[in-house]
């Protein structure tokens, strides 16, 4: 099995990616935080053998055409071995903090990706640039501004997806899906892959051409000291949104997201962290020693995928990385 995990910012970018990559990682992602999620990834294209992946950018407040060029970067940088990695985020995001609309976001997504692939064709096969849609309108690509045929292809674009709708059109029109990290076993086979499979029968797809990439919310431990506090926190961020209640629903806690979420508005998030009980955390979070995080992965993405992306709280130690890999190896 492949492991993908987290670069955290810019500054030591390099330095963690070599650690990861001879701990046994296959590959690097970013997300959308407090850094620029495209910055670490032009350095960690320095380290040769990484996949590296931005997971995910924020589609919505960007113009397809600045992030053509920017995948079309690092797709020469890394030598093919970019996948585009884009989400929607939710409309309080989209419209206080980027101050950008938001309505419509999956005919949004579907037509960004759209966009997208018409500007690569162009740049690739020299076709004339003609996309017309109701949200993106590119009609002029003169020779200035053209890079040129990638003699990698143009980079995969994956989209990440939590409800049925977007999860349906990301396979309709994308190469792969990312799946949320807020999510379980239970919400992956009776939500998500069915909605996946009724999005590419619609598009006339076949599910080999489509990548499902589950990403886990991983909190190691030892034995001696099963301390997961930041993760109950990060897991009960993610559960005041209203977003990721239907993973809550799955599994009959729905009345706990708008609980948590009166709490979020009133700064209690140490106390929000105590609503997240063992039976939450373990459902949603891989936990305990690598071996036991690396057999709770294994469960859930047994015939799913043979790729995962591991998401911390914070920095995974190297050691514990290396142990978790070997034994998904």
């Amino acid at each position: 099995m492949k492991i993908m995990t987290a670069l955290f910012g810019p500054t030591d970018a390099i330095e963690r990616a070599e650690l990861l990559r001879e701990a046994g990682a296959s590959g690097v992602f970013t997300f959308e935080g407090p850094f620029d999620v495209f910055t670490p990834l032009v350095l960690a294209s320095t380290v040769k053998g990484l996949d590296v992946m931005s997971n995910v950018a924020i589609a919505l407040p960007r113009n397809p055409i600045q992030l053509a060029h920017q995948a079309n970067d690092l797709q020469l940088l890394t030598e093919g071995r970019f996948v585009l990695g884009l989400g929607t985020q939710i409309r309080a995001q989209i419209e206080k903090r980027y101050g950008a609309e938001f309505d419509r976001p999956v005919a949004r997504m579907k037509e960004m990706v759209g966009a997208l692939r018409a500007i690569f064709a162009t740049w690739n096969t020299g076709e004339r640039l003609d996309f017309r849609g109701e949200y993106y309108r590119h009609t002029l690509m003169t020779p200035t501004f053209v890079p040129g045929p990638n003699p990698f292809g143009p980079p995969p674009i994956y989209l990440g997806a939590l409800g049925p709708r977007l999860t349906r059109a990301t396979a309709e029109v994308a190469d792969g899906l990312l799946v949320m990290p807020f999510g379980s076993k239970k919400f992956l086979h009776e939500t998500t892959l069915p909605a996946v499979r009724e999005g590419l029968a619609a598009a006339d797809r076949h599910e080999d051409d489509f990548a499902v990439l589950p990403e886990i919310i991983v909190s190691v431990g030892s034995e001696e000291n099963p301390d997961h506090t930041s993760t109950r926190m990060l897991l009960a961020f993610y559960g005041s949104t209203p977003a990721y209640r239907p993973v809550l629903d799955a599994h009959g806690w729905g009345d706990l997201q708008p609980e948590l979420n009166a709490m979020s508005k009133q700064g209690r998030w140490q106390e929000m962290a105590t609503l997240i009980d063992d039976e939450i955390l373990h459902t949603i979070a891989a936990c305990g020693t690598p071996a036991e995080v690396a057999a709770r992965i294994r469960d859930r993405v047994d015939g799913v995928s043979d790729r995962i992306c591991l998401y911390q709280p914070g920095p995974i130690a190297i050691d514990a990385l290396a142990e978790i890999v070997d034994a998904l190896g």
